[in-house]
């Protein structure tokens, strides 16, 4: 059984992240898809609240199993059986950055593989943080995020108010 763990942060899940999981699952027994539960500045939701968002995003795939970890990602990946860390990739900057990590991650885990998936196409410009900066401008979302997670942002954007200083607002504002 082959079983491999697609870890992040998650803040907010949208649609790349799941297309990822999902075309993953297809290739794969069984993925884990683990969510990085330490608490972080500059992170909009609680470590419970992304588990619960994740868990809904997924909760029809039947080989794709969501739990939170808050260690090294090589060895949550050992802990849970894992052969390998999937990992996305959407830009050419992000090439760099995961093949720095999975240098890393070879380094305290020979046994563990990288397997990188490049994103679908009208994915590429879908990130977590574009996401949360047009939710804080009061921004659609419907179209890179699932309902209940466009509904989490517009909530935790009124309860936090137009000071919030969670999300930088830098580019999308002019």
């Amino acid at each position: 059984m082959t079983i491999v763990l697609f870890p992040g942060t998650y803040d907010p899940i949208h649609y790349g992240h799941i297309n990822i999981a999902l075309r993953a699952a297809d290739l794969f027994d069984e993925v884990v898809v683990a969510v990085y539960a330490r608490e972080q500045a500059n992170i909009l939701f609680s470590p419970q609240d992304r588990l619960a968002l994740v868990k809904e995003a997924f909760k029809e795939a039947k080989n794709i199993r969501v739990t939170a970890y808050s260690g090294l990602t090589v060895q949550f990946a050992k802990e849970n059986g894992a052969n390998a860390i999937v990992r996305g990739l959407r830009v050419f900057s992000d090439f760099e950055y995961e093949f720095r990590m999975a240098l890393a991650n070879n380094r305290l885990a020979p046994d563990i593989d990288v397997i990188a998936l490049i994103t679908s196409e009208k994915h590429t410009f879908l990130s977590s943080t574009t996401v949360r900066e047009i939710a804080a401008l009061g921004g659609d979302v419907s179209s890179m995020v699932p309902g209940h997670v466009q509904k989490a942002l517009e909530k935790r954007f009124r309860a936090l108010g137009k000071d919030q200083n969670i999300v930088p607002l830098t580019s999308l504002r002019d």
